[in-house]
């Protein structure tokens, strides 16, 4: 008894310790179905890299709003005229090289001509970006081929394979010290060294193959352009964009199909014919023995003594369901990295500021996987091309140059038009008018820079004077000499000179 009364004193003197932890790392009944992993980027990858990416292409096709996706990646990524290129070399004294730009910049367009720059002949280099942002998004990566041949123009083409030639069940240890991972063969500093290539689609089942061609064709990394973007370190493949998205477009899918399907039931109006017995009914005709009537519109029957009739009109889809559609479209949108509006068309609620507010954080959006792809694929096909070009004279200009060419080569995303031009256009006004903006900052937004916006007006200058056409409008709110004129006797400005400063403040007042 005594040490009983002895133990609860003492309990009565401790003090309860409380340890601080993450509500993220909380086990029980609510986190039972949270499973985590702590496996490598490829080791997660890896087992399901090819169902990933056969569910992508699958909803590519079947579901619109990813086909819409992909067409917002290419439209606004890429653009109509594809990425801009100018050539900015100098010489030795530090003045633009025109003759040797002009060439440059005119062989590269020839060459990105349909037909020329891709082995089958098949794409331009427009065609050939939008295809390697689609690739991209679609299976996670582009696998784009560099060849050099005198069968293509400028002895430079590029080949594009889909994903699945790049055998992604080819994995071993060899015995130069490399590692073959999903098809790609890595240095011990995880460098890809070569990729290794099926020489047959491996989902090509209507045409015969030939029996001795080899299985894989190794293909040096120098002449490999791996387009993807590396998420976690040490990842070797690509994970299609769509992967955390993939879940909710298919049950939302499924969802509106359910819709569709239960609408047209309730559309079609039925019933059941009940009675005591289970008889005394005689029907129009039989199904599996169920007697059956069949009604006409504005017709009524006489049912038989102790027959009711049990109408069946279900009720769904109802009010709740444009509610939960756009709530689980909204998430995947966000997924995605767009906003619900351009990927549901849908205008109905959204004003000029929510509008200008999400057209510009997409805007940069695009504009980070454009320089992605300049820097990952449009650059490393130039570079190549000027090698071959140069190599071969294409453009009379010697090899020796490359260096010099090579890294005055500028690319350029395509522009984007302002929301409200008005209020944009005034702002940028005041920005520049107090030294704020750059006129190439403002140039920018148009997808031009400075040399280009000058070299524009002063082509149109003289276009306009070759037709005998007066040009009137003067950039920076200057006013052309011949419109100042004297004051009159009566001490007001002419006509020419009202005008003349009227043409002015709508280029340099707010």
């Amino acid at each position: 008894v005594l040490m009983a009364f002895l133990d609860r004193f003492r309990r009565k003197q401790e003090v309860k310790v409380v340890k601080r932890n993450y509500a993220g790392v909380n086990t029980g009944r609510l986190f039972a179905d949270f499973v985590a992993s702590e496996r490598s980027a490829d080791s997660e990858l890896r087992p399901a890299l090819r169902m990933l990416r056969n569910r992508s292409r699958d909803l590519s096709i079947n579901n619109e709003y990813i086909r819409r996706y992909f067409e917002l990646l290419k439209v606004n990524v890429i653009g109509e005229k594809g990425a801009f290129f100018q050539s900015k070399a100098t010489d030795s004294i530090g003045n633009l090289d025109k003759t040797g730009n002009q060439a440059v910049e005119s062989a590269f367009r020839m060459w990105g001509k349909f037909g020329n720059c891709t082995v089958d002949g098949k794409l331009s280099w427009i065609d050939a970006q939008k295809l390697a942002v689609e690739l991209m998004a679609k299976d996670g990566e582009a696998f784009i081929i560099k060849h050099r041949s005198a069968d293509f123009t400028d002895s430079f083409a590029i080949e594009f394979l889909e994903a699945d030639q790049v055998d992604d069940q080819l994995n071993k240890k060899l015995d130069n010290g490399n590692e073959i991972r999903m098809g790609i063969e890595l240095n011990k500093f995880k460098r890809p060294v070569a990729y290794h290539i099926l020489t047959y689609h491996p989902g090509d089942y209507d045409y015969a193959m030939s029996k001795k061609s080899p299985k894989h064709v190794r293909i040096p990394a120098k002449n490999v352009i791996h387009l993807f973007k590396q998420l976690r370190p040490g990842q070797s493949r690509g994970e299609p964009w769509l992967a955390p998205a993939i879940s909710a477009i298919k049950q939302l899918g499924a969802f509106r199909e359910a819709a569709v399907i239960n609408a047209r039931i309730g559309a079609s109006k039925m019933g059941f014919f009940t009675s005591p017995g289970g008889d005394g009914f005689v029907a129009d005709d039989f199904d599996n023995q169920t007697p059956i009537m069949q009604a006409d519109p504005g017709t009524f029957h006489n049912l038989p003594a102790g027959v009711d009739f049990k109408g069946f009109e279900p009720q769904f889809p109802s009010n709740d369901f444009e509610s939960f559609h756009k709530s689980i479209l909204r998430g995947i949108a966000s997924g995605l990295g767009v906003s619900y509006t351009s990927l549901s068309n849908d205008l109905e609620a959204t004003s000029y500021s929510s509008i200008r507010q999400g057209a510009l954080e997409e805007r940069d959006f695009y504009k980070n996987i454009t320089s992605f792809v300049i820097e990952h694929f449009i650059r490393p096909v130039f570079d190549s091309w000027l090698e071959a070009a140069m190599e071969v004279d294409s453009f009379g200009i010697p090899v020796r140059q490359y260096n010099r060419f090579s890294s005055a080569a500028e690319f350029r995303g395509r522009g984007f038009s302002w929301v409200d031009p008005q209020k944009e256009m005034t702002a940028a006004i005041a920005g520049l008018q107090n030294g704020i903006l750059p006129l190439n900052a403002v140039a920018a937004q148009y997808g031009m820079d400075t040399e280009e916006l000058l070299s524009q007006i002063a082509r149109d200058r003289s276009l306009a004077e070759q037709f005998g056409i007066e040009y009137s409008l003067e950039p920076f709110g200057g006013v052309r000499k011949e419109e100042v004129v004297e004051e009159d006797d009566d001490g007001e400005r002419g006509l020419n000179e009202a005008l003349a400063e009227s043409l002015k403040r709508c280029f340099i007042e707010d």
